[in-house]
């Protein structure tokens, strides 16, 4: 689990962990700099391990997380969500029967009221052809606080990258885990529970299309690059400040994409190509997939 600065909720969270039927160890990033949430957090009766780095990690806090965990496959929680009774026992079977599955992304039920999160719905519709080797539905995707994955694979495609930080992060782990010969798949047998934050979240929208054009920087083909980059500046130029704004985070990071930069292979690049070609836009998966996360 991942927090910063909101005690009561990952108190909560911790809560609801704690009563799951399969009692799993817990590691809680704090990307807070308060000491007094940090000791609150590791006097919470479960008795998770409570890292803190020091300063705001963002979602590279997941990879601090993965790497201290002791157990084959790691859930993901954010601070305002948790799994459902028997859901980490049906992601651990599906990972034990599919040892070519290196993530699971999960059903995110939404608030109290728990309503389907709208990337549900894209994930399941994936255009990407079944795969005998992977249970549910193969996808390029997945919410970041509803997900399981595979300590080994999360490791050797390297995690979540540093150049993204926060912010539809998910497309490109998604993208190395494929590159790297792992599957992704959707299965809605498994669900988690999230209730974020109903506040506005100012800059959020410019943030995800930054990253999204980054993603596409460090690795689809020039043209592709180029064009997203082509797309956002006519955007800009007709007056869209998030557009803007996107524009000019990706500019300042631009010279960092280039150098780490790494192509994806033919076949995966094929399958981005297939998402594209069958879903909605980048941005607008980007949004669906960033989902209600505070």
């Amino acid at each position: 689990m991942i927090t910063k600065d909101r005690p009561e909720s990952a108190l909560h969270t911790l809560d609801r962990l704690a009563a799951l039927p399969e009692q799993p160890p817990v590691v809680v990033v704090d990307n807070g700099l308060d000491r007094a949430v940090t000791e609150a957090l590791r006097a919470h009766p479960s008795g998770p391990q409570v890292l803190a780095p020091g300063r705001n990690t963002g979602a590279l806090g997941r990879n601090l997380a993965v790497r201290h965990a002791d157990t084959p496959y790691v859930a993901f929680s954010d601070d305002d969500s948790w799994w459902q009774a028997g859901a980490l026992r049906r992601a651990a079977d599906l990972l034990d029967a599919h040892p070519r599955l290196g993530l699971l992304a999960a059903r995110s039920l939404v608030g109290p009221e728990e309503r389907d999160d709208p990337l549900n719905e894209l994930l399941a519709r994936s255009p990407l052809p079944p795969d005998p080797a992977l249970p549910g539905r193969p996808v390029l995707g997945f919410l970041g606080c509803a997900c399981v994955v595979r300590r080994r694979a999360h490791l050797e495609a390297g995690g979540y990258h540093a150049l993204l930080f926060f912010g539809a992060e998910e497309t490109l782990l998604a993208y190395d885990l494929a590159a790297a010969g792992w599957g992704v798949s959707y299965d809605p047998s498994v669900a988690a529970y999230h209730h974020p934050d109903p506040g506005a979240r100012p800059g959020r929208a410019a943030l995800l299309r930054r990253n999204a054009l980054l993603t596409a920087w460090l690795r689809r083909p020039v043209h592709v690059a180029l064009r997203h980059t082509v797309a956002l500046g006519a955007a800009a130029a007709r007056g869209d400040a998030g557009a803007a704004a996107a524009l000019g985070g990706a500019a300042v990071r631009l010279p960092a994409a280039l150098r780490l930069r790494r192509r994806l292979p033919l076949g995966v690049e094929r399958r981005v190509r297939l998402l594209e070609r069958n879903a909605p836009s980048a941005s607008a998966c980007a949004e669906a997939q960033e989902g209600g996360k505070a």
